[in-house]
């Protein structure tokens, strides 16, 4: 009767070890749960801005890592290059004010290139034939194998006279190099060595 009753004892402990061990485990794992997704939650919380309104209205925005926006922000910088560049109307100051905006995205070879259109008198002929000039970007090809990247754009131009549109096909080349962001440079980039390539008639169209 002893010897029964010392072995319930001893099956008693041993059920008691197990249920101890079974719930140290248990907690073990809520605990490692709770940290691993409180290390998640923190991650998370680090990939977000949030941004103040003046102060009144909040809203949430998504950091993202900014080389994945390079490629995106390198076409937008050429594409608003040549919209300034090549967008004339026959008005002296329109004309100065395109350019000084367009010079800030770009290095002296696009300031010589205009020198150069400007001892042709090619923005006299502008301004003295009434003519608007507009250009529509087909594709920006940027190679971001090799730095600094080397840039072709190909663009349609169209030179609208009272008489007559003329469309012409144009294709540039340059290089991009990462500059410093600013009021005048948001994407952060500088255009060099720019030149035009090609820049000849495809129609004439009688109005």
């Amino acid at each position: 009767m002893e010897f029964k009753t010392l072995r319930n004892i001893e099956n008693s402990f041993r059920q008691i070890r197990l249920f101890a061990l079974v719930f140290a485990l248990l907690c073990g794992g809520i605990t490692a749960y709770a940290l691993w997704q409180s290390y998640r939650f923190a991650e998370q919380q680090r990939q977000k801005i949030y941004v103040l309104d003046n102060g009144k209205s909040l809203m949430l925005a998504l950091a993202q890592d900014a080389s994945i926006n390079r490629p995106v922000e390198a076409r937008e910088h050429v594409r608003r290059f040549h919209e300034l560049f090549f967008t004339l109307a026959p008005d002296k100051n329109a004309i100065e004010n395109n350019m000084k905006r367009a010079f800030n995205l770009a290095d002296k070879s696009a300031f010589d290139y205009y020198k150069d259109l400007s001892e042709k008198g090619y923005f006299n002929r502008i301004i003295s034939g009434n003519v608007q000039q507009r250009v529509e970007i087909d594709s920006v090809v940027c190679n971001f194998e090799t730095y600094p990247y080397a840039v072709r754009t190909y663009a349609r131009e169209f030179i609208i006279r009272s008489s007559n549109v003329t469309r012409r096909s144009l294709v540039t080349r340059c290089f991009l190099v990462n500059s410093v962001r600013s009021d005048n440079n948001p994407q952060g980039f500088n255009i060099e060595k720019f030149a035009v390539t090609q820049n000849k008639d495809l129609e004439v169209i009688e109005r």
